[in-house]
C-alpha cells in the first residue's frame, strides 16, 4: 500500500470504526495518528512525536487563552449577566410579535460577545428565555428553534473558542480571527431576527406579542447591558488597539467581571466554584481535542495526503468556488454525524491547506469554516445545541426541535453565501487593525 493510501486508511478507520464505537474524538485522533506514524516511519519516531506534541501543546503559552475565555463566559453566566441582558432585550422588543424570540437573539448576541461558547450561550439563554416564551404562549417550534440557533452566535462572535482552536492549529493571528468574526456574527444575528419576523408574519400564533413596557422601564433596563458592553470593549477593543495579547485580554475580561460582580454580591462562592469546575472540564476537553488533532495532523503530513488533495483540487478545471462548495457540503454532512468541533479539528489539516492553495484569504476562509461548523452544532441528529435545549425543556419533542432548526439553517446558508460574495465583510476590520 502506498503512503498516501495509508493516510486514507487512517481516516476510514477513524470515521468508520473508532467514532462509531463511541471513542472520544481527541483520543481517537491521537491513537490513529500514533499508529499511523509508527507504521509509516518507526515506533521510536512515533513516541518522540507524541511526547514532543503533548509537551508542546500543554506547555504552550498561547493555549492559556482557552481557559481564560471559557472562565469569562461561566463567570458571566453564574453572576447573572446573561439574565440582565435578556431582561433588557425583553423590555425593548417583548411587545412585538415574536418579540421574546427577537429579545433572545439580541441577548445571545451580547452574551456571545463575552462568552465564546455556543453550548454555554444556548444553555444560558435557554434557562432564561424558554420559561418566558412558554408563559406567553409561544409555539415550541419558534421558542426551541430560537434558543438552539441563537446559541450558535457564540461560535462566530469573538471571543470564540472555535476561532482560538483554528488559530492554534493553523498558526494564524487569533486577534485577526477575532476581529474578522465581528461583522459576520452581527450579520448572522440579523438574519435570525429576519427569520423570526417572517415566521411570525406568516403565522402570528407562533409568537404572540407580549405586554408593552413604558419608556422609563426601557431606559432603566439598559443598565443591565453596561457590564457586557464594557467587557466586550475592553477585550476586543484592547486587542484591536494592540494593548493586549489574546491571553492578556482574557485575563482582563475575567478580572473586570470579578470586579463588577463580587463586591455587589452577584457572584456567590458556589457560583465561583462552579465556574472554575466547568472551566476545567471544558478546557480539558479542548486540550485533548487539540492534542489529538496535532498528532493526527503529523501523521497526515508524513503521508502527504493533504498536499496530494490540494494539488489534485487546485488542478481541477473548475472554479475554486465549486471546490469550496464541496468542502462546505462535506463539513455540513460531517456535522450531522460527528461532533462539529471534533470534525473541525479533524479536517483542518486536510482542508485548510487546500483552501490556501486555492488562493482564499486565510482569515476569511477560517471564518467560513467556522460558520459551517456553527451549522453542525444545530444539525440533526448530533447537533449539540439541540440536546442542550432538550435537557432544559424535556417536554419538547426532539422532532419539534429538529423541525424548528430547519428555518434557521436557511439563514445560516444565506449568511455564508453573502460572505462568499462580499468577502470584505470579514476582512474590513482585520485590515484596519494595527
Amino acid at each position: 500500500m502506498s503512503i498516501t493510501g495509508v493516510g486514507i486508511l487512517g481516516i476510514v478507520i477513524l470515521l468508520a470504526v473508532l467514532f462509531f464505537l463511541g471513542m472520544p474524538v481527541g483520543f481517537a485522533m491521537g491513537m490513529v495518528g500514533f499508529c499511523g506514524f509508527w507504521y509509516v516511519v518507526s515506533f521510536n519516531a512515533a513516541i518522540t512525536v507524541v511526547g514532543t506534541d503533548i509537551w508542546t501543546t500543554f506547555s504552550s503559552y498561547g493555549l492559556t487563552v482557552v481557559p481564560l475565555f471559557i472562565l469569562l463566559g461561566y463567570l458571566a453566566f453564574n453572576s447573572g449577566i446573561a439574565e440582565r441582558l435578556y431582561n433588557a432585550a425583553y423590555k425593548w422588543f417583548g411587545h412585538w410579535r415574536g418579540g421574546l424570540a427577537i429579545a433572545t437573539i439580541g441577548a445571545d448576541e451580547l452574551f456571545a460577545a463575552i462568552c465564546g461558547s455556543n453550548t454555554a450561550t444556548a444553555a444560558t439563554m435557554g434557562t432564561v428565555a424558554l420559561p418566558q416564551m412558554k408563559k406567553y404562549n409561544y409555539h415550541t417550534i419558534l421558542s426551541s428553534g430560537t434558543v438552539v440557533t441563537g446559541g450558535t452566535l457564540g461560535t462566530v462572535m469573538p471571543p470564540s473558542v472555535v476561532l482560538i482552536i483554528i488559530g492554534l492549529q493553523t498558526e494564524q493571528s487569533i486577534i485577526k480571527l477575532f476581529l474578522g468574526g465581528i461583522l459576520p456574527a452581527i450579520l448572522l444575528g440579523t438574519l435570525f431576527v429576519l427569520t423570526i419576523f417572517t415566521l411570525c408574519k406568516i403565522n402570528p400564533a407562533l409568537g404572540p406579542a407580549g405586554p408593552k413596557t413604558g419608556l422609563k422601564e426601557k431606559v432603566k433596563s439598559l443598565a443591565g447591558i453596561i457590564e457586557a458592553i464594557i467587557i466586550f470593549l475592553l477585550v476586543i477593543g484592547g486587542l484591536y488597539m494592540g494593548w493586549f495579547t489574546p491571553t492578556e485580554a482574557g485575563a482582563v475580561g475575567v478580572f473586570f467581571t470579578l470586579c463588577v460582580t463580587v463586591p455587589f454580591g452577584r457572584l456567590s462562592w458556589k457560583g465561583l466554584l462552579n465556574s472554575i469546575m466547568d472551566t476545567l472540564k471544558i478546557s480539558s476537553m479542548v486540550f485533548f481535542l487539540v492534542t489529538g488533532a496535532i498528532i493526527f495532523g503529523r501523521f497526515l503530513a508524513v503521508t502527504r495526503l493533504p498536499f496530494k488533495v490540494a494539488e489534485f483540487a487546485s488542478g481541477l478545471p473548475v472554479s475554486r468556488y465549486v471546490i469550496l462548495a464541496i468542502i462546505l457540503v462535506i463539513y455540513l454532512i460531517g456535522g450531522c454525524f460527528v461532533d462539529s468541533l471534533g470534525f473541525l479539528v479533524l479536517t483542518i489539516p486536510i482542508f485548510f491547506p487546500l483552501g490556501v492553495a486555492l488562493g482564499f484569504d486565510p482569515v476569511w476562509y477560517a471564518i467560513i469554516l467556522t460558520m459551517v461548523t456553527t451549522m453542525g452544532a444545530i444539525t440533526p441528529p448530533v447537533g449539540v445545541n439541540i440536546y442542550v435545549v432538550k435537557a432544559l425543556a424535556p417536554d419538547i419533542e426532539l422532532s419539534t426541535i429538529f423541525k424548528s432548526v430547519s428555518f434557521f439553517l436557511l439563514a445560516c446558508l444565506v449568511c455564508i453565501t453573502i460572505l462568499i460574495i462580499f468577502p470584505d465583510i470579514v476582512l474590513v476590520i482585520p485590515n484596519m487593525a494595527r
